[in-house]
């Protein structure tokens, strides 16, 4: 087990990073950092087709790496966040376009877990993350619970004191770019979208 300052490191390094979330463990790379999610991508063995998205320290940074941000967007995050809420935007001039999809577009959100907002705040930039597993397998909620090859691959692991906060059901996905908005993955919330 890592420290979130050992962690940190790592994540400056460009290095992949296992850590919890509000949903499950996940494994993230900070993204000025690491330039690009390959290592993302290798880690879980996972399509490069699937965009990853960002974890955020705040509402603040739908406008600093989204363009164009509906009024829809800052309301639900004003609403949800921190907490288990994708939004989808299009993507800023300060995101990488290794990390765009196909669409241009970006998927951040601010997760409700200490431990991942510390590591947001001190690798100073936002966290590329997916969940800590091989693709298709099921998402870890607990350290026991963490395929040791995905632990193997990543640089470090920080674990929550407390393990038991994790929902196990994946973020709520909701795509901005679309007018009226559109739920593209039911997941822990349903927001109101008229």
């Amino acid at each position: 087990m890592s420290t979130i300052e050992q962690a940190a490191a790592a994540l400056r390094r460009g290095h992949a990073v296992v850590f919890p979330t509000d949903t499950v463990y996940g494994v993230g790379v900070a993204v000025g950092a690491a330039g690009s999610p390959q290592a993302l991508y290798d880690l879980k063995e996972r399509d490069r087709g699937k965009p990853i998205a960002w974890l955020v320290g705040g509402a603040g940074d739908l406008e600093r790496y989204g363009s164009d941000v509906p009024d829809v967007a800052y309301r639900l995050a004003r609403a949800y966040w921190p907490g288990p809420l994708t939004l989808i935007v299009k993507a800023g001039a300060a995101v990488p376009v290794p990390f765009r999809s196909a669409a241009g577009t970006i998927g951040l959100r601010m997760p409700d877990n200490a431990t991942a907002l510390a590591l947001v705040q001190a690798a100073g930039e936002p966290l590329a993350t997916t969940s800590a597993n091989l693709s298709g397998h099921e998402a870890p909620c607990t350290v026991e619970a963490l395929d040791p090859l995905v632990v193997s691959r990543a640089a470090a692991l920080v674990a929550d004191a407390d393990d038991s906060g994790k929902s196990g059901v994946a973020s709520t996905v909701v795509d901005c770019t679309q007018i009226p908005p559109v739920i593209v993955r039911a997941g822990a919330v349903i927001p109101p979208l008229g």
